[in-house]
């Protein structure tokens, strides 16, 4: 039995070749109705030879207040998608509109709503076939209307809205608040689950807001743009965001399905209606950390408020940052050490094999990690800090930053690279995610070749939009974007089809893996070996039938010297497993120096989720934080930690693999009844029982790419003595 992981990297060329076809056409047909290509809002420069950037923004001339003095209007775009729709914890849309409703009566505030995205509604008000439109003031819900029923995802549905609302209920100060799923800077907001998940890019949202501010709609800018959604808080959203408003209010990390308290927004704007964006944003984090603790999710709360003004600063320390950062890791050995110590950055939504990929990492975390080499990180860092004007976070993300930036801790496919390319904030910075996304694939660099990031001598914003004459109208299309011929279109490409074979050409041995004289599994890395090391783990396995072995997971019960390149296992043949006794499949989120924290796959109540557990090294306790479904294939997270109760259902699931080491079908566990009270599963950390298992390293070099050993197999026996075979 000799179990090898696999991960792949894949995009179906079928539905991609489909759906490039789909866009040409529609092109073709808007051309033919006066649309065309044009450059249009954010222009950002970057000299080649100097290195300095230059940036101007959409302006709104002689900007006037919309409305009389100390009025607000808060317009909600409420995607519901299943947060609404379920049955079970769903409702929690609804119940952000029932907020609203109870909040202080004042004529100087209203919440101007938009519904859809969701196969049904809890509120009985809302038809789930159309888009909804209501006004809330002065406690009450009104209907204003009903549009069409159109997908929450695309940039016009947004644009009519925001006009409409404007004209309509404009205000002296007035806000945007964006409500569902969020993905981060790739992945974008608001899925609607009526139109397969379509969402709004960070570019689609540019689109829009640049329409309403060009039409002439918007006379002075949003006082905030906000999101109630998870992931949001990035620096590439940001950047967009200040074109268009003076503060930006999100999360770096998931928002527990609490979200936002709209009673005490409601009620604090009520009694203090000439406030501003960053006296309103300091009441939203308050009263949302507090939500957040008495639901018992206070320590993965993150919540911020941006000064918008002062992104233009913070993109440009940045950049000078990311061109030392980028030149400096062009030696080997400085790169491995600067991935390592960025691998270790907080990150956010989850990053493992199990629950998927947001790339998400701590922006100031990242500047700070590469400060050994690069002066200019302590002014970009204090760039960043004069830009956050509050904050919130708890105990699990004490040192965030108030930003999260893209970084390919794992990347999924060419998509990805060329979303992440129509947002990044800096050539230099694209150059150095896009090294490590060619080492990946190819094992080296040397013939990486970003020559062409810098055409003409200047590196450019992609500032071109489709322009409809006819309306005024502006969409980003991301698909028509890539199309061209510039920019790293080509080099994403090699991200299709390439399947990871786990067995990283750069990892290379001074002592093979093998048994030593005490009984341990062990190897020794040469030199270069050490040098493209950027992190070791273990996988253990177990037998379960002929010819077939589930993956229990990974472990850091490993001994590295980092100084030497030798590593031994450290395995002791404990495990964590539910009150029956079955062995728990556990993947790393996050290890600290006082815990660590799992993720299982698990079944509960027969739905696919994960279970999130927290081990302390004190006392080796653990406790069961609840059950989260991760980031689904379309990359929204999922919202909210669901507590466990008395009479659920928990199955285990495994990947497995058969005697050859390739991927066999999922494997079930038997379904577990919690008998605790109050849901209170116990999870034990215990002698795994008798049985054949297979202990395998798992090493990680500097481009992500990883390297599995052959697995050392080893026996259990009834006393819980581990003895290997040899």
């Amino acid at each position: 039995m000799i179990p090898k992981k696999k991960w792949f990297l894949w995009v179906v060329l079928a539905l991609s070749l489909v759906l490039a076809m789909a866009s040409l056409c529609a092109c073709d047909d808007e051309e033919s109705g006066g649309v065309k290509k044009t450059k249009a809002g954010l222009s950002i420069k970057v000299d080649e030879d100097t290195g300095k950037m230059s940036i101007k923004r959409p302006q709104i001339k002689d900007p006037v207040p919309m409305g009389d003095p100390d009025t607000w209007t808060i317009f909600v775009y409420l995607c519901g998608s299943d947060l609404e729709s379920r049955w079970f914890f769903g409702g929690m849309a609804s119940g952000d509109i029932k907020e609203m409703c109870a909040a202080s009566a004042s004529d100087k505030v209203r919440f101007v709503i938009e519904t859809g995205g969701a196969d049904g509604w809890h509120n009985k008000k809302i038809d789930s076939e159309t888009l909804g439109r209501f006004v809330i003031e002065n406690g009450k819900m009104k209907s204003v209307g009903e549009v069409k029923q159109a997908s929450m995802g695309r940039t016009k549905t947004l644009t009519n809205f925001l006009n409409w609302g404007i004209k309509k209920y404009p205000a002296e100060k007035m806000g945007v608040i964006f409500w569902d799923h969020g993905g981060g800077s790739i992945a974008g907001v608001c899925f609607d689950e009526l139109a397969d998940d379509d969402s709004l890019s960070l570019r689609e949202i540019d689109a829009a807001m640049l329409s309403t501010l060009e039409g002439g709609n918007l006379t002075d800018t949003f006082e905030f743009i906000g999101f109630d959604a998870c992931l949001m808080g990035t620096v590439e959203t940001a950047n967009i965001a200040a074109s268009y408003a003076d503060y930006m209010i999100g999360s770096e990390e998931s928002e527990p399905g609490s979200g936002w308290d709209y009673t005490a927004i409601g009620n604090y704007l009520a009694k203090h209606p000439e406030a501003d964006g960053a006296a309103l944003g300091k009441v939203v984090c308050d009263s949302f950390q507090k939500q957040c603790q008495s639901s018992g999710d206070g320590q993965i709360a993150t919540l911020s408020v941006i000064d918008l003004s002062q992104m233009d600063r913070v993109l440009k320390k940045f950049n000078v940052f990311a061109r030392e950062m980028y030149e400096k890791s062009e030696k080997q050995k400085t790169l491995t050490k600067m991935v390592r110590k960025i691998s270790a950055v907080d990150n956010f939504g989850g990053n493992n094999k199990a629950e998927g990929y947001t790339n998400m990492v701590d922006f100031g975390g990242l500047i700070s990690s590469c400060k050994s080499w690069t002066d200019a990180a302590v002014s970009a860092r204090k760039a960043l800090n004069d830009a956050v004007v509050y904050k919130i976070s708890g105990s699990d993300h004490e040192k965030a930053s108030g930003l999260s930036v893209y970084y390919p801790l794992s990347i999924q496919d060419s998509q990805e690279m060329n979303v992440f390319e129509s947002v990044c904030v800096s050539p230099y910075y694209m150059s150095f995610v896009g090294r490590q996304g060619y080492g990946s694939v190819n094992g080296e660099t040397e013939d990486f070749d970003d020559e062409e990031v810098f055409e003409g001598g200047f590196w450019s914003w992609l500032d071109e939009f489709l322009f409809d004459e006819d309306t005024g109208d502006y969409d980003f299309d991301a698909e028509t974007d890539t199309e061209e011929e510039d920019g790293f279109w080509n080099l994403w490409g090699i991200f299709d089809d390439y399947e990871e074979d786990a067995q990283s050409e750069l990892i290379t041995f001074k002592k093979d893996p093998t048994m030593n004289s005490k009984g341990q599994y062990c190897f020794t890395l040469d030199e270069e070996g050490l040098a493209s090391t950027c992190d070791v783990l273990a996988l253990v396995y177990q037998d379960i039938e002929e010819g077939i072995s589930v993956e229990l997971g990974e472990t850091y019960d490993v001994d590295v010297n980092w100084d030497t390149g030798r590593v031994r296992d450290e395995f002791d043949g404990y495990w964590l497993s539910l009150p029956d006794g079955q062995n728990l499949a556990t993947y790393i989120v996050e290890a600290t120096d006082d815990y660590i924290v799992y993720t299982s796959p698990i079944l509960l109540n027969g739905e696919e989720t994960y279970l999130r557990m927290r081990q302390y090294f004190d006392d080796g306790s653990v406790k069961v934080e609840g059950a989260w479904g991760g980031i689904d294939e379309c990359g929204a997270a999922d919202k909210g930690i669901i507590r466990l109760q008395k009479g659920d259902k928990v199955t285990p699931t495994y990947y497995s693999v058969d005697e050859n080491g390739e991927d066999a079908d999922e494997y079930q566990g038997d379904s577990y009844t919690i008998k605790e009270k109050k849901g209170r599963l116990k999870i034990t950390y215990g002698e795994m029982c008798r049985g054949d298992y297979a202990y395998a390293f798992c090493i990680t070099d500097v481009y992500g790419d990883d390297y599995i050993t052959d697995a050392a197999e080893f026996h259990i026996n009834k006393y819980g003595e581990i003895s290997f075979y040899e």
